[in-house]
C-alpha cells in the first residue's frame, strides 16, 4: 500500500511538467503563426511599384497572372491567402489600379476589393479625323477603338447631343482629361459634352456672337487656321484674313479644306485638279464655311478667331522661305507675286505634290 501511495505521488509533477512543455510549445507555434500571419498582412508587398488594368470578366487568376507579369509583388502567398480571406476573388472590380511603394497587403487588398482605380490622364491632339479620335482615347480607357468608333458614328448619339456628322467634331475639344479606364463610350461622349459646354461660356459665346458666328462656325475656322499655320503668334492674322474673306462674301480657297475633302493631309501642292473635286468641304466652288470643322482645332486656334488680329489682309501664301510663316496681301496683284515666289521655292527643292 506504501508503494502504491508513493507512485500517485510522483505522477502529477511529471504530468503538470508535461502539460507546461506542450503548452509552451503551443504558444510558441501560435505566437510564430501570429507573427506569420502579421507579417502577410502588414508587411510592404510591393516589389516594383507599376499598375494593372482588370478588364470585366476577369478571374482571380488573371489578376494573379498580370500581378507575375508586372513583377508587383514581394510576396504572392500573403496576397493570396489575405484576399481569399477578405473574400476578393468573389468581389473583383475591373480597373487601373497603381501599385506604390510601402503598400502593405491588407492596403493592396482593400483597394482591388473596393474597386479604387486611378484615373487616367486622356491627351488627344493634333487629330483629324473621327477614326484618328477613337484610336487615340482608346490607348487610354477598356473599350477598344472599333467599339470607340461605333459609338461616336451613331447618328443618334450624334443628334442628341445637338450636332450633326459635319459638326460633331466641334465637340472634341483637344486637351488633357481625367477618366477612369472602365469610361465606356457613352461616357466618355457625355464627358466631353459637358467640357464643351464649359468651356463655350457666356464670355466666348458672346465673343463668337458679335462676330455674327455659332461656336460651331468658330471651330470651323478655328480648324482651318490650325492647318493653315503652326505658329501660334500667326493665328490670330490667319483668323483675321479668312473673318474679312466671310464679310467680303468672298470665296474661302482654303487648301486645308481640298486636302481635308480629299482625304490626303501630305499633299504639298494644290493642284487644279484637286479644286475640281466634289464636296462640300471645297470653299474654292462654294461660298460660306464648310459644313464643319476639319480637325479637332486647339484651343489657342479657337481663342485666335474668338480674339481675331483686325487687318485689311484677304489674301495669303506660305513663305518661300519655309520657315512656317505666312506673306500676306491685301490685293490680288501682291499676292500673286508672293505666290510666284512660293512656287518657286518648290520647284528649286523638286516639290512636286
Amino acid at each position: 500500500m506504501t508503494l502504491k501511495s508513493n507512485s500517485r505521488i510522483h505522477l502529477f509533477p511529471k504530468l503538470n511538467k508535461g502539460l507546461i512543455i506542450f503548452f509552451a510549445v503551443a504558444f510558441v507555434v501560435a505566437g510564430l503563426r501570429g507573427y506569420q500571419l502579421f507579417q502577410y498582412i502588414f508587411e510592404e508587398n510591393v516589389k516594383h511599384p507599376g499598375s494593372i488594368t482588370i478588364p470585366r470578366e476577369a478571374t482571380f487568376q488573371d489578376i494573379l497572372d498580370s500581378l507575375n507579369k508586372q513583377d508587383i509583388l514581394i510576396n504572392e502567398k500573403a496576397f493570396k491567402w489575405v484576399a481569399k480571406k477578405k473574400e476578393y476573388p468573389e468581389l473583383i472590380k475591373p480597373g487601373k489600379y497603381v501599385f506604390d511603394s510601402g503598400m502593405n497587403t491588407n492596403q493592396i487588398v482593400n483597394m482591388l476589393r473596393a474597386g479604387d482605380q486611378k484615373p487616367v490622364s486622356v491627351i488627344f491632339n493634333n487629330l483629324r479625323f473621327i477614326d484618328e479620335l477613337a484610336g487615340s482615347v482608346a490607348r487610354y480607357i477598356e473599350p477598344d477603338s472599333l467599339t470607340l468608333l461605333t459609338y461616336l458614328k451613331d447618328s443618334t448619339v450624334i443628334h442628341q447631343h445637338g450636332f450633326d456628322p459635319y459638326s460633331f467634331h466641334a465637340m472634341f475639344i483637344p486637351n488633357t482629361y481625367e477618366f477612369y479606364w472602365t469610361t465606356t463610350p457613352a461616357q466618355f461622349v457625355d464627358r466631353m459634352f459637358a467640357e464643351y459646354n464649359r468651356f463655350w461660356d457666356e464670355s466666348r459665346k458672346n465673343k463668337a456672337k458679335a462676330l455674327g458666328l455659332t461656336p460651331v462656325q468658330v471651330s470651323t475656322i478655328a480648324s482651318i487656321v490650325q492647318e493653315e499655320t503652326i505658329k501660334a503668334d500667326e493665328k490670330p492674322r490667319v483668323a483675321g484674313l479668312y473673318l474679312n474673306r466671310i464679310k467680303r462674301g468672298m470665296l474661302l480657297q482654303a487648301d486645308p479644306t481640298i486636302k481635308f475633302a480629299v482625304g490626303d493631309f501630305s499633299i504639298k501642292r494644290v493642284l487644279n485638279k484637286h479644286l475640281e473635286i466634289d464636296s462640300p468641304y471645297n470653299t474654292y466652288i462654294h461660298s460660306g464655311l464648310p459644313p464643319g470643322p476639319i480637325n479637332f482645332p486647339e484651343i489657342s486656334s479657337i481663342e485666335a478667331v474668338l480674339n481675331a488680329e483686325q487687318h485689311s489682309y484677304i489674301y495669303m501664301c506660305a513663305s518661300d522661305e519655309f520657315n512656317g510663316y505666312h506673306n500676306f496681301a491685301r490685293t490680288l496683284r501682291e499676292h500673286n507675286k508672293n505666290a510666284r515666289r512660293y512656287q518657286q521655292a518648290l520647284n528649286a527643292n523638286k516639290i512636286w505634290r
